[in-house]
């Protein structure tokens, strides 16, 4: 009996040792993973983009030696970056409230589309530095300019947003009286607008003035809405992915710095506008 005891105890212990063992070969392999986000990348040759291109000047598709091909200023700014890490990068084009879905599915690496790094954003993902910070403005059809001159104008009117973005919470945060109408691409809050099926619509100020061009019956409207600091655009990252993200920061301060995002901004308008005169 001693000696079955003395098997059985034997037998626990390795038992108990292999489990132990097994965990922490499985701890080993996850940080192991986490911590090679980069050099994974690297190791691939690419760099896989998420983003929703409509959002011009930032992203919008245009053609290119007769090819339809996603441009912009996140565009040029995410290719700069891809050329500093020595890969290639590819993007891949989906409604905005889907772009951070596919990064949380591992779908893509990172999400470039305009993405304010918002509070509720950041229990979910990682955020590099600020990159750009465009105020928020309200935009209304030309016919109304003499009626929407307030907050209170718009107590009960339809105003637009982009589905999953940072203007729905500006619609409902600074006009929350009025009636807020969710629809996932820009093109489309556009369009009804410009029919009526909606009385206003919200946008970074930048991407209103690329539409107003090409849109001569809408104007910004003479309302002032307040611009909070994650309402800045950030390059969206899974959690925990420290090594990729210090290496975007750096890269993303440099072009800070130097008025690179400046003017690619600036280059991207010219492109936008350029193709509305086409």
């Amino acid at each position: 009996m001693k000696k079955m005891k003395l098997v059985i105890a034997a037998v626990l212990s390795l038992v108990v040792l292999a489990a132990c063992g097994g965990n922490s070969d499985t701890k080993d392999s996850s940080a192991a993973k986490t911590e090679s986000a980069l050099d994974a990348i690297k190791e691939k040759g690419k760099l896989v983009v998420g983003t929703s291109a409509d959002f011009a000047p930032f992203e919008f598709k245009t053609l290119v030696d007769g090819k339809d091909t996603i441009v912009g200023s996140d565009i040029d700014m995410v290719k700069a970056i891809g050329e500093k890490l020595g890969v290639e990068v590819e993007f891949m084009d989906m409604q905005f409230d889907a772009v951070l879905v596919a990064l949380q599915q591992n779908k893509v690496d990172i999400a470039v589309s305009g993405i304010s790094a918002t509070a509720e954003r950041k229990k979910s993902f990682d955020f590099s530095t600020p990159y750009y910070n465009p105020p928020q403005k309200i935009v209304i059809n030309k016919k109304n300019k003499d009626s929407y001159t307030s907050i209170e104008a718009l107590n009960g009117k339809k105003v637009g947003a982009q589905k999953g973005s940072i203007q729905e919470g500006v619609v409902e945060d600074q006009l929350p009286d009025s009636q807020k109408v969710s629809i996932p691409r820009v093109p489309n809050l556009i369009v009804e607008l410009n029919q009526g099926s909606i009385d206003a619509l919200v946008l970074e100020e930048t991407i209103a003035e690329s539409y107003l061009s090409q849109n001569p019956d809408l104007m910004i409207a003479d309302i002032e809405l307040t611009s909070n600091e994650d309402e800045a655009f950030a390059i969206a990252l899974p959690k925990g992915q420290d090594d990729l993200k210090k290496e975007i920061d750096s890269i993303l301060q440099e072009m800070v710095e130097d008025g690179s995002i400046d003017q690619y901004v600036t280059d991207a308008m010219a492109l936008a506008d350029k193709n509305t005169e086409e």
